[in-house]
């Protein structure tokens, strides 16, 4: 279970990036952190895995308090922590194989990794995840050959070789067409649900989010303005979360007559894609 007590960031120029976040993500849940840009989704990542230090509070990963710890204890947390990148972040002229090895770069020795010497059973272990993320026949072919959402299979494949407790993952659909990202989505949240991996993803796409995550939470200039299911985004947690707008959607031309080619419908935010919300 991650839990973050008071959290807070303030940076040197005096802005206050978040302000007492308070949560509990258990193991097996995947929440999803929306709010406008600069609201502090992309610095609460980073400071559960100590790559921006908090000003106060604490991040404690099952039972174990992140931001009190240093050096090599500090590197042994971050095992526990796997990461997943909008830009996926691969070498791309190593191999698929080589690229998801590399998440046990913190389990083997520098010479063997240097090398690229990895134990039997973690060449095994990458072929599986390879497998169950659909790349399977892909191993041997070169990171710039593969494409967005092929790579993005690639980083949650080398995420999972850590054998993590926790996932943040910094906005893995917002360079995929809409239905790599939805098929993205689906297989990051499967996995989770299958090893009963925590989840943290910070995420810009609300009905995305809303179509697979367990919990939402919504930032807002650094504070927590919403915590809730999915079906608890309404038009007006939206405007809580993100400011006034109009939160309905246009319907299609053509479908109308032409009075009412204009209208707009609400957005039945209750409705998951595919089961009786909008396509």
């Amino acid at each position: 279970m991650l839990t973050l007590t008071g959290l807070s960031k303030r940076y040197d120029t005096g802005d206050l990036a978040l302000s007492d976040i308070t949560l509990e993500v258990p193991a097996g849940q995947v929440m999803a952190l929306i709010g406008p840009s600069g609201a502090g989704k992309s610095t609460l990542i980073r400071c559960v895995n100590r790559l921006v230090e908090p000003s106060a509070g604490s991040v404690v990963l099952d039972g174990l308090d992140i931001t009190k710890v240093r050096g090599g204890k500090l590197r042994q947390a971050r095992r526990q922590i796997g990461m997943i990148f909008q830009n996926y972040a691969l070498v791309e002229r190593l191999s698929v194989m080589e690229n998801v090895l590399s998440g046990r770069l913190a389990y083997v020795g520098f010479w063997r990794s240097f090398f690229r010497q990895f134990p039997s059973p973690d060449i095994k272990q990458a072929l599986n995840l390879l497998e169950r993320v659909g790349l399977e026949t892909m191993f041997d072919k070169r990171g710039d050959a593969l494409s967005g959402g092929q790579k993005q299979r690639v980083g949650i494949a080398r995420a999972l070789m850590q054998n993590p407790k926790l996932l943040l993952v910094d906005e893995p659909t917002a360079s995929l067409d809409p239905k790599t990202s939805r098929q993205i989505m689906r297989l990051i949240c499967e996995l989770c649900r299958e090893q009963q991996l925590a989840a943290v993803i910070n995420i810009h796409d609300v009905v995305l989010a809303q179509q697979f995550v367990d919990r939402v939470v919504g930032l807002r200039a650094g504070r927590l303005v919403f915590d809730g299911p999915p079906s608890a985004l309404t038009p007006e947690t939206l405007t809580d979360i993100y400011g006034e707008e109009d939160w309905s959607v246009p319907e299609n031309e053509g479908e109308n007559d032409s009075e009412n080619t204009n209208a707009a419908v609400p957005l039945d935010l209750a409705k998951p894609i595919g089961q009786g919300g909008h396509p």
